[in-house]
Formats: C-alpha cells, structure tokens, sequence
C-alpha cells in the first residue's frame, strides 16, 4: 500500500502498574500537617472533639500511605496505559472537540467551583449570568423561546420533552388520546427510549430509498392519537431530510407537538435554526457541540429549548433577569428531570466557547466540518472492502457519513471491531460503529467536525486503509489486535459476572479471598 503519511511505529506504555491500594508502606505521607497552635486549640478544642462521638471511626480507615512522588507516578503511569482518546479521534455522532484549556481552569475558580446552588442568589451573580447569557445565545441560534440547562445530557432532555408532552396534553385534557410518539428507524435510541419510559407507545417509520421515511410513510402513521414527533436531522448517515417543514406541518394539522433532537447540529450551526423549521422543541448537546468535555459519560448537559406556548412547562429553577439583577424563579416541579440549574462547570464552557467562536466562526466551523467529511468519504471509498451507507445516493453528506465493512467481512472474515483494536496499534482511537440496531452491517461513523487538520485526517484515513490491506494479507493478524497497546483482547464473555469484577478494594478482597 502507498500511504499517503508516514504511519507512526506506535507502543503503547506498559507499566504492569499495581492497584494503588496495594502500594505504599506504613508511615509513609506525601504531606505532614503541623500540629494545631495552642491559641487555636484553647479556643476551638481538639479537631477530633468536635466531631459527634457516632461519627467517629472504630479502627483506622484503609487506605494506601504513599509519598507524594509515589501518588504522582502512580497515575501519571495510568494516564500513560488509558486506552481513551489520546490520540485522532473522529468519533461519529458525538462531535468530540478539543476542550480549550483556559475553560477547564475557568470552572476551577472558587467562584464557580466552591458554590453552592441553594445560596442566595445575590451570591451567585456571576453564575447566573452566564446561565441566563447562554440561555440567550441559544435562543438565537434556534429560535426557541427559552431554555433550561436541567437535564443531565441527550437522553435526559429527550425524556423532558416526553415529560412535558404528557404535561401539555394531561392539560388539555387529551392525555388519554394522545398515547403515540412518532420516530424513526435512525432516530437516536433516546428518542424512543425515553417516550416509550414516559408512557408512550413508539411507531417507528422505516427508512426508505432515499435514506429518510417517505411523508406518505408518516402521513400514515400520524392520527388524532399522535402526541409528537422526535427525530434528529441531519441523521447518523449525514443526511438531511428536505420535507422536513411538511413532516412538522403534517404532524401540527393533527394536534402533535415536534422535537427536534440536534445531536447532529454541528454541520448547520449558523444555518437552520429549529423554531423556523417549525418545530415546538429542540435539544443541543453542550458537552459535545459546543466544546465542552463529554467524559465518557460524566459531566453532561442537554439544554432545552421550546416555544413560548411550551414554556409554562419548563421544570425550575429558570434563571430571569430583573431590573439587572438576576434571580431565581419558577418552573413546573412536575417535568422536573434533575435537581437545580443544571451543571454549571458544562455551561460556563459552553458560553466561553459560543462567546469566542461568535457567529461568524460558527458559521465557518459549520463549513468546515462538511468540508472535512466530504473530503475524507472521498478518500475512504477508495479503499477496497469499504462502502457507505444508501451507496447509490451520490449527494454530498453533510457533517459524517456512515460506512460499512461488510464486503471485507465477507471477504476476509475480518469485522469492524477487528478493524477497531488493529488501527489503535498505530496510535488513532477506536471508530464509533453505530447505534444499536445496526442497520448497516459492519459499520463505522467517523466524523471530523472543524478541529482535525487535514494531516491528521489523512493519517486516520491511511491508517484504516494499511489494516484493511493487512486483513486481505493476513486477515488472523488484525483479527488478534491489539498486538501493541497496554493489554491484549478483552474478552468479553464474563465482563458482568459478579463474582469476578470488583468495583471497590474491599470487594476486591472479599471476592478472592483476601479479607481473611
């Protein structure tokens, strides 16, 4: 194969590093804390008196006892040996952008990070003020009349839409009639997930020819029983359904309400804005469009955005600005989906990078990220064994484009998840597959967004081709990957066997024997 890069002889750290909890020896302290000056301790008394007698610890906690050289190395070993992104990461439908390191030291200061949300809100001034400034660029971006940043990530605020659909109709009197939610085959998972956990019942439209159901397909399925329609557009597949205006209008001449899910928002931000498509709702994804971390399933936050006939629902605290002062009030405690304003740390980063981007670098990221995915499923095609997904549609995709493996599959024996452990040998991470059910076989959902450059893409992309190359060479060797990460295959037959996998050290002991 002629590689395009020069394709990096990676290997992964490899420390054999222990469990911290089995590390140390007795005495050892990484700070030793002076003792108490006597005036305090004449005037406060002795720390340990001033805990309730109930509290207080019967024998010594168990915990390592390390130096502070011992702690440093320790994790610096582990960072080393993690098999998270490090390296390219064109992780598909979720956007994954760099985090600017100035909004990570930002959300450490004592303001922000030592504050408690039941303060008075005189105290919290600044915090709310960036709340209610986010709220505001949100607004402006989809045209919603307010915003809530309650809900934990996607799926919380796909099941708060449900919520407030049950709301909305239980008010006027519809609820017992308005029992289905429409969505669709590519439809992200929460969309039905979350409606069918509030209540509903789900009609799944089919994708058809040209990538999308037909609007015959839903003028079918709406009825005086509709309650909504949740769908994300463009979809995983990168494209973009152009009926949508007479999807919303179909579904609002029966009496439904419309949600728009923009978990793929980052090829049209600047560009559509969802109140003008029509739609009562929409969702964005903070830790992902809008250049905060998504961690792995940690800090999340999907923000809300409605109508102003929807807006009586939202679930408080809302966050208002009054005579220039900002306070905290109202909301409805029935769609309530968290506790509080929602997590203010991805907010205050969300703001920070709307504010540095402004529209015009919206627009332009917006730009570049169909630009970059168009160039890469150039590229990609051109390697043997691959293919995308409705492979006669020749339009230009818009911010990813799934593909498939099935033909090297065939070919070889290989699968995507081969392809997966082989290309992190050369110091990319994993591709995204796809959501469950696969309605591609075999497939992969790279998405480049705005921030890769092209030399980066073209490594990622020669990468997948040099492992392809291997499986129709040597189809045993990928499908043995990993040959140069920290561990080899996992397998995956007992990862939920309880008497095997410890969460917690004195699990750990107790499940092999070690507490004895």
């Amino acid at each position: 194969m002629n590689s395009q890069s020069r394709l990096r002889r990676y290997h992964a750290a490899v420390w054999d590093e222990p469990i911290v909890m089995e590390m140390g020896a007795e005495g050892r302290r990484g700070v030793v804390f002076p003792e108490s000056e006597p005036t305090i301790t004449a005037k406060v008394g002795r720390a340990q008196d001033l805990i309730p007698e109930g509290a207080l610890r019967a024998t010594p906690p168990a915990l390592p006892e390390l130096s502070e050289h011992d702690a440093l190395r320790h994790y610096l070993h582990l960072s080393q040996q993690t098999l998270g992104m490090m390296g390219i990461s064109l992780f598909g439908t979720c956007t994954m952008k760099y985090n600017p390191r100035v909004s990570e030291a930002i959300s450490r200061i004592p303001s922000i990070a030592e504050t408690h949300p039941d303060q008075p809100a005189e105290t919290l001034q600044g915090t709310l003020a960036v709340v209610h400034g986010l709220d505001k660029m949100l607004r402006e971006l989809s045209g919603m009349r307010r915003f809530t940043f309650q809900p934990g990530g996607g799926a919380n605020a796909a099941f708060l839409h449900a919520a407030i659909t049950r709301r909305y109709f239980e008010n006027r009197g519809e609820l017992e009639d308005r029992t289905e939610i429409i969505t669709t085959a590519q439809a992200h998972p929460c969309n039905p997930a979350t409606a069918a956990a509030a209540g509903f019942d789900i009609i799944t439209l089919p994708l058809e020819d040209k990538g999308y159901p037909s609007l015959e397909a839903l003028k079918a399925a709406v009825s005086d029983r509709t309650a909504a329609l949740m769908i994300n557009n463009p979809d995983d597949m990168g494209i973009y359904n152009p009926d949508i205006k007479r999807w919303i209008e179909t579904v609002h001449e029966a009496g439904g309400l419309c949600f728009y899910d923009h978990a793929n928002f980052n090829g049209v931000m600047g560009r559509i804005r969802a109140a003008e498509l029509g739609f009562d709702a929409c969702m964005f994804m903070l830790h992902k469009t809008f250049g905060a971390p998504k961690a792995g399933g940690g800090p999340a936050v999907g923000a809300y955005g409605c109508t102003e006939e929807l807006a009586p629902y939202l679930p408080g605290p809302m966050v208002d600005e009054v005579e220039g002062e900002f306070v905290l009030a109202g909301g409805d405690s029935a769609v309530k989906v968290r506790e509080y304003i929602g997590n203010v740390p991805v907010i205050l980063k969300a703001y920070a990078w709307l504010r540095a981007m402004g529209s015009d670098g919206i627009r332009e990221a917006a730009d570049i990220s169909i630009i970059a995915n168009n160039y890469m499923e150039k590229r990609l095609l051109a390697i043997r064994g691959v293919t995308k997904a409705f492979d006669h549609l020749s339009a230009y995709r818009m911010e990813m484009t799934r593909y498939s493996l099935a033909q090297l599959t065939e070919d070889t024996g290989v699968t995507a998840v081969d392809v997966q452990n082989r290309m992190v040998d050369y110091g990319v991470d994993a591709f995204w597959l796809s959501h469950e059910p696969w309605i591609v076989p075999e497939p992969f959902t790279p998405e480049a967004g705005e921030m890769w450059s092209r030399e980066d893409l073209d490594y990622w992309i020669d990468v997948l081709a040099q492992v392809v190359s291997e499986a129709y060479d040597d189809a045993d060797y990928v499908k043995t990957a990993p040959h140069n990460q920290v561990v080899h295959r996992v397998r995956g037959s007992n990862l939920d066997d309880p008497e095997r996998w410890a969460t917690t050290w004195r699990a750990h002991q107790r499940k092999r024997g070690l507490d004895r």
